[in-house]
């Protein structure tokens, strides 16, 4: 599961009189203590989720690692079911061992699935840094970084693009021209480039990385096991070769996992994502595209659909050359799915959606019937 050597069987006691000291590397904090009184009072431990499977779970409680058994927390909605990352409260003895609740999340990463229902999956909990990993090895995919960013920003956490195999990259200025690609994909994001193999960039990312928990994220191939390995300084994650036919990778991560970092902090390594579905993300879509934001609060109407209205900042941002067709295509393709997704479990946004559509169809027949002219 990592680098660490974790014996699961070992038997967990009552917590120590200084949890704090054992769960500090982990993330644990005075306002967790405060917010894990109640439990403490019944008797429970506290302890970090580093992975979870199957109905089951691995915690690290300040007496070691333990397995238990998530019967207690599996409610039928899945954005409540435990995840990597949740701070569970553990009974201390008994066989098996049970998580019998876990404390409320301060961020939670959640895509929606690919399932019929449209449900939300929650990928990891209480995360400070968003680490969204890009291979150069393939052509840059703007629409999909502006996409993971999106996730991210809704998420609560701090997004930042890593452009992994820099190496592959030899001519500076070639390095720097993707860069600011993204950058500009990106804004309010640090975007670093970094290699594995040579090393560039890997102190700034492991520095910045340093303090709290991050989550690592990203599609097959784009490097993540490689880079984790190389955060950890231990191969703890299995890597494969990329196809030479498409670029892309296997999946070496089946699993999210809770990785302590060397230089302090932990990461979590979540499998290459074939999917990142929108959940929910509205203000993550604004948070992305923030200048299109910043043009529509100057159009002359305040509901402005940015198509052919009088006085639409947006539009002429776009006709001057300031916003790129491509940024703003991209916008709203990502607010209409976000639309969908919300409608499917808003009845209220349903109706709204419904009467703009008629209203649209009734406009467009009445365009058509004035441009075809009276009958006669």
């Amino acid at each position: 599961m990592s680098h660490e050597t974790f014996d699961l069987s070992a038997s967990a006691s009552a917590a120590s009189s200084a949890p704090s000291d054992a769960l500090a590397p982990y993330g644990w904090d005075a306002q967790w203590a405060a917010e894990f009184a109640p439990y403490a009072a019944q008797g429970l431990v506290p302890g970090r989720v580093v992975r979870v499977d199957r109905g089951q779970c691995d915690v690290i409680t300040a007496d070691g690692p333990v397995r238990a058994d998530t019967a207690f927390v599996t409610p039928h909605d899945p954005l409540r079911v435990i995840c990597t990352g949740d701070w569970a409260a553990v009974d201390p003895a008994g066989n098996p061992r049970y998580v019998k609740a876990y404390l409320p999340r301060r961020t939670a990463f959640v895509r929606s699935t690919s399932s019929k229902r449209s449900e939300g999956q929650v990928l990891a909990a209480n995360v400070d840094h968003a680490v969204i990993a890009v291979s150069l090895a393939a052509e840059l995919d703007l629409g999909r970084i502006e996409r993971f960013l999106a996730l991210a920003w809704e998420s609560g956490a701090q997004p930042m693009v890593v452009l992994t195999k820099s190496d592959l990259v030899p001519d500076p200025a070639a390095l720097s021209y993707l860069v600011q690609d993204v950058e500009q994909a990106a804004p309010g994001t640090q975007v670093l480039p970094v290699s594995s193999h040579s090393g560039e960039g890997m102190d700034v990312l492991g520095a910045i990385l340093g303090e709290g928990t991050s989550v690592l994220l990203g599609v097959s191939g784009a490097g993540k096991s490689t880079l984790a390995n190389a955060l950890l300084g231990a191969d703890a994650m299995e890597v494969q070769e990329i196809r030479e036919v498409d670029g892309k990778g296997r999946h070496t991560t089946t699993t999210r996992n809770l990785l302590r970092l060397p230089g302090g902090g932990v990461l979590i390594d979540t499998p290459g994502l074939r999917g990142v579905g929108l959940w929910d993300a509205e203000t993550g879509v604004g948070q992305v595209f923030s200048e299109i934001e910043e043009y529509a609060a100057q159009c002359r109407f305040h509901d402005c659909a940015h198509e052919a209205e009088p006085g639409c900042a947006v539009l002429a941002a776009l006709s001057s050359g300031e916003l790129p067709e491509r940024r703003l295509d991209s916008y709203r393709k990502l607010l209409r799915e976000n639309q969908r997704i919300v409608a499917k479990t808003d009845a209220r946004l349903r109706a709204e959606i419904r009467r703009d559509w008629r209203l649209k169809s009734a406009e467009g027949r009445a365009n058509h019937a004035a441009k075809r002219g009276p009958v006669r």
